[in-house]
Order: C-alpha cells, then structure tokens, then sequence
C-alpha cells in the first residue's frame, strides 16, 4: 500500500522554501554568493527592506535552533507548534514549509554543521630541538635547557603552534626533571 503524498503547499509557499535553502546555503554550505540582497531581489522583490530583513531574521533563527538541536520529525512538529502559537510566531503554512524543508535538508545541514565544527587533527610536520639560553634578566637562568617544539596541525598546516618549554624547574616526585610550558605565538 502507497504512502499517502501529504497536501500540497500553499502557492506562497516557494519563496518561502527558497528563501530557507538560500539561508542554508549562505549559512551551512559556504556559498558566500548567496546574499541578503540577492535573496530580496530574487524573491521578495516587492517587500519593503525592513520587512525582508524581519522575515529572513525569523527564519534563519528558527533554522538555527532546528539545525542546532539536530531536531527529529517528532521534535520538529512540537517545535513548530509553539512557533505558530507563539504571539509573532509563524503561521501554520510557514511551519508546514520549513517541516518539508527540514526533512528534505536535514542530513545535510548536521554533516555540514559537524564538517565546520570539526578540528582536523592531522599532524603535518613537527621540529624540535634543545636549546641554552644566553641572555636572561636573571643571571641564574643563563644557560638553562629551553626545548622548543613546532608543529604544523590540520591538512593544510593551518595551524602552527610553537611551544617553549624551560628545564630545570624541579623534580617530580619520581626524580624526573620536570618542564615548564610557555606559549609562544609563531
């Protein structure tokens, strides 16, 4: 037995839905192209700034906190509902808009989301070596070990970090020499 096609959208509802894939495409795909004034042109050419600005805040915070709580079907329509009971909430047909959208964008958006979130972990290159100091404000500390560690992070090295780390500090509890980190900006 066929599912049952759900009611088509009312005949505004395309603007709507183009609206909320260009947010998501400015938003969560990094498509700098997709602006404002394009949106509005495009879109709403009719409606004053002011009311284009107040429509596409609404909708790109209602598609931030669905998008954020990685909301399923059944939190989604409880989400909507008190949207559209909400005093400037949304209307039923919005909400039935941004739930087709959600349910066609869902997985996209949280892979997107989880992608930007992501820290490349991906040691490219690292340098180190042992240094004496030869100057120091303080006369005892000419001539202490400094290690000094480079690393390149991420898979284009955008990261670098180089830490500088002065010996000589103590012992632990264990007799080892213990070192003392200091961040240094590369």
């Amino acid at each position: 037995m066929a599912v049952p096609e759900p009611p088509p959208l009312p005949e505004g509802s395309k603007p709507l839905s183009a609206l909320l894939s260009g947010i998501a495409q400015a938003a969560y795909y990094g498509n700098a192209a997709v602006t404002d004034e394009l949106l509005r042109g495009q879109l709403y050419p009719e409606a004053p700034p002011e009311e284009f600005r107040a429509l596409r805040a609404k909708m790109g915070g209602l598609l931030q906190s669905i998008a954020s709580a990685d909301m399923d079907l059944n939190q989604l329509e409880a989400f909507l509902t008190a949207q559209t009971k909400k005093q400037g909430g949304i209307t039923s047909d919005q909400a039935a808009v941004i739930a087709k959208f959600w349910k066609n964008h869902r997985i996209k958006i949280h892979e997107s989301m989880i992608n930007q979130s992501r820290w490349d972990n991906v040691l490219r290159n690292m340098n180190w070596r042992v240094d004496l100091k030869a100057q120091s404000r303080r006369i005892d500390q000419i001539n202490t070990p400094v290690a000094i560690v480079e690393m390149e992070l991420g898979k284009n090295g955008q990261a670098r970090l180089r830490r500088e780390m002065e010996g000589g500090v103590g012992e632990n509890e264990d007799g080892h020499r213990t070192w003392t980190s200091i961040p240094t900006p590369l």
